[in-house]
């Protein structure tokens, strides 16, 4: 499916829908919710994260995120422990759109950290190798402002 607007929607919901590239990127945002899930329990590490490195190119992987910082896939794994260890995430489907190697994703993020929710529109590009593993990932994030006077700014 391609170019394909959707209500809001659970990703568990529209995985069956998709195949290939899109479908991996479905199962990423799924495992990583899984594994947050669980990040509460003791004993949660770095190497809790093998499930979801099984859909990555961990020698050549790269995360660019919000801030324009570079990860390689050992500096992502820990801070996504940190991440994972402090925050309730949940997110729904808005939309994913695909082209050969590349896929974007739009979610809807809602995170809570110490009581409090933030929601954020996200979009996340998922480049692939050949091998059909991602092997890069850009982040992209709305979200609300910490002070609506900053605005007048712009």
């Amino acid at each position: 499916m391609e170019d394909q607007l959707m209500d809001l929607r659970e990703v568990r919901d529209v995985v069956g829908e998709y195949t290939g590239n899109a479908r991996t990127v479905l199962e990423y945002s799924m495992t990583v919710k899984r594994l947050l899930d669980g990040a509460k329990e003791p004993g949660f590490s770095v190497e809790s994260w093998a499930p979801l490195a099984e859909l990555v190119a961990v020698d050549e992987f790269e995360r660019v995120g919000n801030f324009k910082e570079a990860m390689t896939w050992q500096d992502y794994v820990k801070f996504l422990t940190l991440w994972a260890i402090s925050t309730n995430w949940e997110c729904s489907f808005k939309r994913l759109t695909e082209r050969p190697g590349v896929v974007y994703l739009e979610l809807e993020e809602r995170s809570r950290l110490d009581g409090n929710v933030r929601a954020s529109n996200s979009l996340s590009v998922y480049e692939f190798n050949e091998f059909g593993k991602i092997r890069h990932l850009d982040v992209y994030l709305q979200i609300p402002l910490p002070n609506p006077a900053i605005l007048h700014r712009y």
